[in-house]
């Protein structure tokens, strides 16, 4: 009796160790299975935005996902993140993921912003910055007309006025009247002509890009999901701005790409994920960024 006691407690043991040891496994699993499917998809969001998806083959599998922001239309403004009034020193806005942006702030949709620093990724529970952590925006940062990041060489700046008009001027500041703006790296399209040169660093990646029209009244977010194998392997600059000429962009800007690449858009049960961002080599988990470029809007009419 005692034998078959023991022998039991053995098999309980190693039926916990196997699940233990599987979960990660499972996980993993798990979240590659939720990715949004390699379909082609367009639909309207809100009030003026459009979203659509786009899966590719060739050169490599890619997914593209664009939102088309009609800037005239009712409800739509947009919304940079403001930097915090007490922070550390030598810091300038507080991290948060895309979805906890969209929660807080109660926006309809967002993406991820310029680039930043400091910035560390080593396993899937040690990277800064996490929730919170604060963080420096590289380049000019505008929120609600005030100035939280000074403007610096060589990072293009995005710019909203308050009566709604978008432009990428192709320098580092916006100018007098901007309500808000983020920086970029390099200008991809400057008034209608490619301004990206050939590169051999230029290796598939997860991108982000803005774009917008001569007007300044429509604006485009272009987001390439990158870094998984089989699904989406990323595009190049110079493939990213080859797609972008595609739907007749007058000016283009390169945001922060990579593990911060994410779009999250409101629901009824909070925020979703329209892509799939990869942070800490895990599919679907959103990285903490310093700040975010996200859009309020009207519901879609019925």
């Amino acid at each position: 009796m005692q034998h078959q006691v023991k022998i039991r407690k053995q098999n309980i043991a190693l039926i916990i160790g196997t699940i233990i040891l599987g979960f990660p496994l499972i996980l993993y699993g798990w979240l590659h299975f939720i990715r949004p499917p390699r379909t082609a998809e367009q639909r309207e969001l809100f009030q003026g935005i459009i979203y659509q998806r786009i899966a590719r083959v060739t050169p490599r599998p890619v997914l593209i996902h664009i939102i088309s922001i009609d800037l005239t239309a009712p409800g739509v403004k947009p919304f940079v993140t403001p930097g915090a009034s007490v922070l550390k020193t030598d810091t300038e806005t507080i991290a948060k993921t895309i979805p906890e942006f969209v929660n807080e702030l109660k926006l309809q949709l967002a993406i991820n912003g310029s680039y930043f620093y400091p910035f560390r990724e080593a396993t899937p529970w040690d990277y800064y910055p996490q929730t919170n952590d604060t963080a420096n925006v590289l380049g000019q940062l505008i929120s609600n007309s005030k100035t939280y990041s000074s403007v610096e060489p060589k990072w293009n700046v995005l710019c909203f006025t308050a009566n709604n008009q978008v432009q990428i001027p192709g320098g580092e500041e916006c100018p007098a009247g901007t309500v808000h703006g983020i920086a970029g790296a390099e200008i991809l399209i400057q008034r209608g002509k490619t301004q990206s040169k050939i590169d051999n660093k230029d290796k598939p990646y997860p991108r982000v890009a803005a774009a917008v029209d001569k007007e300044g009244k429509k604006l485009w977010l272009v987001l390439v999901d990158g870094k998984q194998p089989l699904y989406s392997e990323g595009l190049t600059k110079t493939e990213l701005t080859k797609f972008i000429t595609e739907f007749g962009a007058y000016t283009a800007l390169n945001l922060d790409g990579g593990g911060s690449t994410t779009l999250a858009i409101s629901t009824p049960n909070g925020a979703k994920l329209l892509n799939a961002p990869i942070h800490t080599k895990l599919p679907m988990v959103a990285r903490p960024v310093a700040n975010h470029l996200g859009f309020y809007a009207n519901p879609t009419q019925k």
